[in-house]
């Protein structure tokens, strides 16, 4: 039988930050900063973005089996809404959701209630907006057990939403660093549980949002939902543990511990982009001088799977052009082509490599 949790207000009462969590905030961060430092090395951060948002996004959408490959992902067109799989479109639309995320908070400074409302739309596709009707539970996944049950009346998810949207953007309420209020915010938003579907995937949006909103991230690439997807029954555990042992400590551990993983992770992944970017460049320099200019290498990488189209658009070019491009960078071997259906996918096969090698 699940226990009655009362949802604190924030701040919470409890001082966090015991000397545990400071130690382990000083290592999140210095990790964080190590890959902030990373990613502004790299000339189009563009790139970075459209790459790296897909990847958390595949791997949030897996911690709610949405299972999609990195194939039929990077096969999909978000922009004229061609997917390969129902589940690559669930992906894509985290993805868009995380990007319209980022824009948003970067332009206002602050993170509110409506812009969480709007992600959300974005993910599932539907106007219902905060929960009204009472029968929310949640189960655990094995045995089907009540573990938890949220606030059942919309006055109480909106009181407690604007309390959270409050903690999120006044910092006034409490001098906690910003890696431990993160940890605070998400175990809330998931109690709170204010959406009928959803409220994994955007308290996931949400965690990278407020740490832009921090200036600790200054792009949305940090792979959050990896270590989730790799460490998800503590993750779920955890989050149960507080609501029945007031076990916050232990909580925010465990999410210091993912930044720093990821940050780590992520830095590795920046890196090895990097590194074939460059090699990919005196490539293209040395073997095809006519033909080489920065927006068709960027190209490369903002879509791990090119189309003729893309390059067209990227580049400004006509269609004979882009497929004579093409066809040149295949005779080097910096693509290789694929045959789908009466597509044809022009694939960077070492970045490819790279990146799904970090799904495993």
């Amino acid at each position: 039988m699940h226990m009655k949790y009362n949802i604190p207000l924030l701040p919470l009462k409890a001082d966090l930050e015991t000397k545990a969590v400071l130690k382990k905030t000083a290592l999140a961060r210095s990790a964080l900063a190590e890959m902030k430092g990373a990613v502004t090395s790299i000339p189009n951060q563009s790139i970075l973005i459209s790459t790296l948002s897909l990847q958390e996004a595949k791997d949030s959408s897996a911690i709610e089996n949405i299972i999609t490959t990195n194939d039929e992902l990077f096969q999909s067109d978000y922009l004229k809404k061609q997917f390969k799989s129902a589940a690559s479109k669930e992906v894509h639309n985290y993805a868009g959701a995380l990007q319209w995320g980022f824009k948003t908070v970067k332009q206002n400074g602050f993170l509110s209630g409506n812009h969480i409302m709007k992600i959300q739309k974005m993910l599932v596709e539907n106007e219902a907006g905060f929960r009204s009707q009472a029968g929310t539970v949640l189960k655990n996944e094995q045995s089907g057990e009540v573990v938890y049950k949220p606030p059942q009346t919309h006055d109480e998810i909106i009181a407690f939403m604007n309390n959270l949207e409050q903690f999120m953007n006044d910092n006034e309420l409490s001098d906690w660093d910003p890696l431990v209020k993160m940890a605070v915010i998400h175990h809330q938003f998931e109690s709170i549980h204010p959406f009928y579907d959803g409220n994994g995937r955007t308290g996931r949006i949400i965690n990278i949002l407020y740490l832009v909103k921090e200036g600790l991230l200054n792009l949305p690439v940090l792979y959050l939902s990896r270590y989730i997807n790799q460490s998800k029954s503590d993750y779920y555990r955890l989050l149960q543990k507080v609501r029945t042992d007031n076990a916050w400590e232990e909580w925010t551990l465990f999410m210091l511990e993912a930044v720093e993983k990821t940050s780590l992770q992520t830095l590795q992944i920046i890196e090895g982009i990097k590194l074939i970017m460059q090699n990919h460049k005196l490539k293209l320099r040395r073997d095809l001088p006519k033909i080489y200019s920065q927006d068709l290498l960027n190209n490369l990488f903002r879509h791990p799977y090119t189309k003729i189209d893309f390059v067209m658009a990227d580049l400004g070019v006509s269609r004979p052009t882009a497929m004579k491009y093409l066809e040149e960078l295949i005779a080097i071997k910096l693509v290789t082509k694929h045959k789908l259906g009466k597509d044809n996918y022009y694939v960077n096969h070492e970045l490819f490599k790279l990146l799904a090698n970090v799904s495993t």
